[in-house]
Order: structure tokens, then C-alpha cells, then sequence
């Protein structure tokens, strides 16, 4: 297995995409089996496209991308505004609200990121926001989109490891409401500094924020709808996003009226099988890379490695942790996720720590690495819309970094703050 993981990581620094990283080190562990069928790499991959759980996450992929066309981006940008756009640093904290708002529609942090540079960030720009700073402010707010339900992380972790997807979703509310406070106090603490003004002279009337919320509720509704859903056994995981499909549809057509057929065909439905495509294949070509994990019993010999440094489960937790976010700086999150999950949980199950709460700290530590250099995806997403330099953005984003690690390390060793919620609603 170690020549595999030395291939993965010289694929990785010459630039191969992930996909095909995965795929063919993964398939130079079958090259050194020659006893093993050469059929089954093949069969590997066809039969992770054969999961009905996983038909959720191509259902909420093309949800999210019904759903911005419906109109819902643009009204929820208004319910932010009117909720914070007093504050100091007034366009930052919209971008902390609407990140937070777009979890229950997109789950997806790389298209939050180039959305809300591209619909924030030249505003920004001509209110002094510097460049770095405009595009670090989208892109680490981005990170709470995944985290709110319905994120896709949850589907592919809860997949993997046998959990359950519901309780996970409703594990995300907390953590994610966490992570858009922090954010705010440290763009209001970088705004201070930097003598930013709020986007608007004085804080909304009631009727302002109740029109805007009014106009808006059918999105902000669509994540309790899903938890509440799954809660009550109306849906399972894969039906769930079937009918997020439906209920966005309805929205887009029917509510809003700003969805016609021509646009869900030539771009809604044009941008859904591009996202798709791209998740689709890590997770296939991640069964074939597995495959080799499972059978020299890497899980195994990693939580023998693990227990024999310390039984203590906050000590190991940390130093899972640790390893994710520095994984995650070289690996794209979704393949780290698909790759770790089977090494990782075994360990946390042994140690006695809930699989949910476990999830929940691993996926966000794993998604960590969308905004830091040298593979970020979101990162990458945010610069090229302003066309900012990563050194800009690096040195804009210590405080969000500092910030997320803090509600990390919080998360880490308040475990009830993840399951209050999974607890209240799936006893």
C-alpha cells in the first residue's frame, strides 16, 4: 500500500486531477495482486454507481442548481442584507448570513464561493474592501454552507460508515450557526481595523426584515423540511433528495415564477450534469482505491498504531484532526472524506466516540482544505472572479482560519453541542 499512497501524491503535485489520482494509484495496488481477478477494479467502480443511498447527492446537486435558478439566491441575499446590514463591515456579514442561508439549497462550499464573490465582491470592491480580503471573506464564509443541511459530506460519510444521514444533517445546525458567529466578530474586528463602513446607514425596520423574510420562507423552510422528513420516516436518505428536486421545481415554477423551461434545460440542467460528473467520478474511482485499504486491514493496523500513542479520545480526536486539516491541504475534501472515512471511523467507534459527532468535526476538519492553498478549490473559486492573488487571500484569511479552528477545537471538546439537536429530534 505504500507504493500506492507514494504514487497518489506524485499524481497529485504534477497536477493530475483527483479523479484520476485516485483511480490509477489505486489500481496499481491490483498490478501488485496479480492473483486477484483483473475484473474487479472494474466491477469496483461500476458498483458504486449501483448505490441507491448515493442517488442523493446527483438529487441534491441538481436541487441546489434548480434552486438558484428559481430565483431563491436573490431573495435570500435580501434577508441577509436587512438582518445585517448595519453592522460594520456591512457586505461581509451579509456573505456570513447568505452562506449560512445557501446550506439549505446549494451544501456545496466551491459554488457558494464563486457565487457570492462574484454577486458581492466588485460591490465590495468599490466600498475599500481590499481584494484579498473581499474574496477571503466569500470563501471562508463558504465553509458554512456544507455544514448547514443538506450537505452532501453527510451523504457520502453517513454512506460509508453506516450512520445515520438524518441525524447527521440535524448535527450540522449548531456547528454551522458556530461558525457564521465567529466569522461575523472577526469581520466586524477586520472592518474596525480597516475602517470599513456598514452597507446601509441604519438598521432595518420590522417590516423591512418581515417582507424580506416573507419573501424568502420557502427557502429558509427547505432544510427543516428535509430533517422533519427524514425524521418522521416520510423519506429515506435517496427519496429526500428526489424531493428536493420536486419541491424546488414547484418553487422555481409555480412560487416564484422565475424558472421557465428554457432556462432549466440549456443552463440549469447543462451546470447539474458538470457538477455531477465531477462527484460522481471521485466516488467511483474512490471504491477502486479502497478496495486495497480494506484488504491489507490499513483501519485496523492504523487504530492499533493510534491506541498504542493514547486511549484518551480528546488526545485522539485532535490528532485525527490534525492529520484532516493537513491532508486536506494537498487533498480535495470530497475525495478526503471518501478516502479517510473507512480508516478513521473504526478508530473513533473503538475509542467509544458517537459516529455523528465524530462526522460532523471530520467532515469540517476535512473541508478545511477547499480554502487553504496549494489545492483549495473555494479559494481558487473566489480568486479568479476578482482576480486576486493567493497571497492576498492568504494573508486575509489568518483571522477566518484562526476563527474555524477555535470552533473546531470547541466542537472537539463540547461533543453536545454537535448532538443536542440529533438527540431532541431522533431519540
Amino acid at each position: 500500500m505504500i507504493i500506492v499512497i507514494i504514487a497518489f501524491i506524485i499524481f497529485l503535485a504534477i497536477g493530475m486531477p483527483v479523479a484520476f489520482a485516485i483511480g490509477i494509484s489505486g489500481f496499481l495496488w491490483f498490478l501488485q495482486h496479480l492473483d486477484l481477478p483483473v475484473t474487479i477494479p472494474i466491477q469496483l467502480a461500476l458498483s458504486q454507481t449501483q448505490s441507491f443511498t448515493l442517488l442523493a447527492i446527483p438529487m441534491f446537486i441538481f436541487a441546489g442548481n434548480v434552486m438558484n435558478s428559481a430565483g431563491v439566491t436573490g431573495r435570500l441575499m435580501n434577508l441577509a442584507s436587512a438582518l445585517t446590514g448595519h453592522m460594520r463591515g456591512g457586505l461581509g456579514q451579509v456573505s456570513a448570513v447568505l452562506s449560512t442561508l445557501m446550506g439549505g439549497v446549494s451544501g456545496s462550499s466551491i459554488a457558494d464561493a464563486a457565487m457570492e464573490t462574484r454577486m458581492l465582491g466588485p460591490e465590495m470592491l468599490k466600498r475599500g474592501y481590499p481584494k484579498g480580503f473581499a474574496v477571503a471573506v466569500n470563501v471562508w464564509t463558504s465553509l458554512i454552507t456544507p455544514i448547514i443541511p443538506p450537505g452532501i459530506a453527510f451523504i457520502i460519510y453517513g454512506t460509508i460508515g453506516q450512520v445515520s444521514v438524518g441525524r447527521l444533517f440535524a448535527a450540522g445546525i449548531v456547528p454551522g450557526l458556530l461558525l457564521m458567529v465567529v466569522y461575523m466578530i472577526a469581520i466586524w474586528a477586520a472592518a474596525k481595523r480597516m475602517g470599513l463602513q456598514p452597507e446601509r446607514e441604519r438598521r432595518a425596520s420590522s417590516k423591512e426584515i418581515a417582507s424580506a423574510f416573507s419573501k424568502s420562507i420557502w427557502s429558509v423552510i427547505f432544510p427543516i423540511l428535509l430533517i422533519l422528513g427524514l425524521r418522521t420516516g416520510i423519506f429515506t436518505p435517496s427519496e429526500v433528495g428526489s424531493f428536493a428536486v420536486i419541491y424546488g421545481l414547484i418553487v422555481g415554477f409555480l412560487i416564484h415564477r422565475e424558472l421557465n423551461l428554457k432556462t432549466l434545460f440549456k443552463e440549469t440542467l447543462d451546470n447539474s450534469i458538470g457538477d455531477i460528473g465531477s462527484v460522481m467520478y471521485i466516488i467511483v474511482m474512490s471504491a477502486i482505491f479502497g478496495y486495497g485499504l480494506v484488504w491489507d486491514r490499513i483501519p485496523e493496523v492504523l487504530a492499533n498504531f493510534l491506541l498504542g500513542i493514547s486511549s484518551n479520545p480528546y488526545v485522539l480526536l485532535l490528532m485525527i484532526m490534525i492529520f484532516l486539516i493537513f491532508a486536506g491541504l494537498f487533498i480535495d475534501a470530497t475525495a478526503l472524506i471518501l478516502m479517510t472515512t473507512a480508516v478513521f471511523l473504526p478508530v473513533a467507534r473503538k475509542i467509544g466516540i458517537d459516529p455523528v459527532y465524530f462526522g460532523l468535526v471530520f467532515i469540517l476538519s476535512a473541508a478545511l482544505g477547499n480554502q487553504t492553498p496549494p489545492v483549495g478549490a473555494s479559494m481558487y473559486a473566489g480568486c479568479s472572479v476578482l482576480g486576486a492573488s493567493v497571497e492576498e487571500y492568504v494573508k486575509a484569511s489568518i483571522p477566518f482560519f484562526v476563527a474555524t479552528i477555535a470552533v473546531i477545537a470547541l466542537l472537539v471538546f463540547f461533543p453536545q453541542l454537535v448532538l443536542f439537536i440529533p438527540d431532541l429530534l431522533f431519540r
